[in-house]
């Protein structure tokens, strides 16, 4: 396939932080090929199965983890990209690793640990991210890390645009390998962010609905729903509800998918170069105003409904304890650790913490659980209400 100009070409690619790598010295992957692989391949990727999506540690095996979700988020990044001429690996490879920095019990964990460190500088998400792949997970003997090219960790450290004021993590990896934080990202971080928000915007609503969380009448009163679900009955009035519940989030994803694509193509005029991107005064990937301010609104009610629904607060709160308990068992004990995360752990503050919080933040729900268990002899309850 022949890239747009203004994609990303790996041909030109800056390498990575530990050595220029030589593109065509070893097969026929280009460096974006690999680093989608070294994700996949990689440990954190493989615990994103057993951590929260939107639902705390589920029992049913239908709902989404952050596994299946960062999976439905490539898929519909890597349409995108084709459509657009991107190039498709890179943009599957920052879809695919773009929660991989996740504590467990998702945002209520993030909470929890950016409390425990707070005198140490916080918790971020994102940049846990960047510190699991540039740092933790390391299989290599010559480099800690996975050692990905400078596009996918700038892709990564940018996908929400310019980071004017870096957390210390973030800080510490763009001093040993600058990342341009003051700029765009590429096209292809872009589109992976934004298919990020067509994945959760859509497919929340799945789960929502199935845990009985959401009520159908109430969605149907927002606007943006209610356009597609009188023309999934128009066209199949008889069909089953669940089957019109599916074809109402395709209807959507569908074309969420094609606004964006004619949003970005109407931004891309005159552009011919990725530094154009990268050097612009806003972002080029987007919805057009009319969808944004409808996603905007959707968001909000999703939040009112969902996210922020009694039994979920209520089970985020209990997560959270069991993180925040965690650390203070691990911060007082160490050797409870495991044995490797002991061996390493610093004599000073704040990397003392830090080193605390990266053993909490690299685990799944479940395992979280029976930890917590093993230390204060009681399974924690109430954490699951799906």
């Amino acid at each position: 396939m022949t890239l747009a100009p203004y994609a990303t070409d790996w041909t030109r690619s800056r390498g990575r932080e530990f050595g220029l790598e030589n593109a065509g010295a070893r097969g026929p992957r280009s460096p974006y090929q690999r680093d989608r692989d070294r994700i996949i391949h990689s440990i954190a990727f493989r615990r994103l199965r057993y951590k929260t999506q939107v639902f705390i540690a589920p029992d049913g095996d239908h709902y989404r983890v952050r596994l299946t979700h960062s999976l439905e988020v490539a898929q519909i990044a890597r349409v995108i990209a084709r459509t657009l001429g991107l190039d498709e690996d890179l943009t599957e490879a920052l879809a695919l690793a773009h929660d991989i920095g996740h504590a467990p019990f998702g945002h209520a964990g993030e909470e929890a640990l950016h409390g425990a460190l707070y005198d140490q500088g916080g918790f971020d998400h994102n940049a846990q991210t960047l510190r699991t792949l540039m740092r933790i997970e390391s299989p290599y003997c010559e480099h800690d890390g996975l050692n990905l090219t400078w596009e996918t960790l700038e892709g990564l450290a940018k996908h929400n645009g310019p980071v004017a004021n870096p957390g210390w993590a973030l800080a510490e990896l763009d001093a040993a390998y600058p990342m341009r934080l003051d700029t765009w990202p590429s096209l292809e971080a872009q589109i992976a962010a934004l298919s990020d928000d067509i994945a959760y915007d859509n497919h929340d609503i799945d789960d929502g609905l199935r845990a009985g969380f959401l009520d159908l009448e109430e969605l149907l009163a927002h606007p943006f729903v209610a356009d597609h679900w009188r023309e999934v009955e128009r066209r199949y009035p008889t069909a089953p509800l669940n089957r019109q519940v599916a074809e109402l989030i395709r209807s959507q994803i569908g074309f969420m998918v094609n606004d964006l694509i004619g949003e970005t193509t109407r931004r891309l005029q005159g552009i011919t170069r990725v530094e154009d991107i990268r050097d612009a005064s806003g972002p080029i990937g987007a919805f057009s105003p009319e969808l944004a301010q409808q996603e905007r609104t959707f968001k909000r009610f999703m939040y009112d409904k969902l996210y922020y629904h009694p039994e979920q607060i209520e089970t985020a709160r209990r997560a959270k304890a069991v993180v925040a308990e965690l650390f203070s068992a691990y911060a007082q004990q160490p050797v409870l650790m495991d044995e490797e995360w002991i061996d390493g752990l610093p004599r000073h503050e704040p990397e003392r913490s830090r080193h605390i919080a990266d053993y909490i933040a690299g685990m799944t729900d479940r395992f979280a659980i029976a930890r917590h268990a093993d230390i204060y002899g009681v399974t924690p309850e109430g954490l699951r209400n799906v």
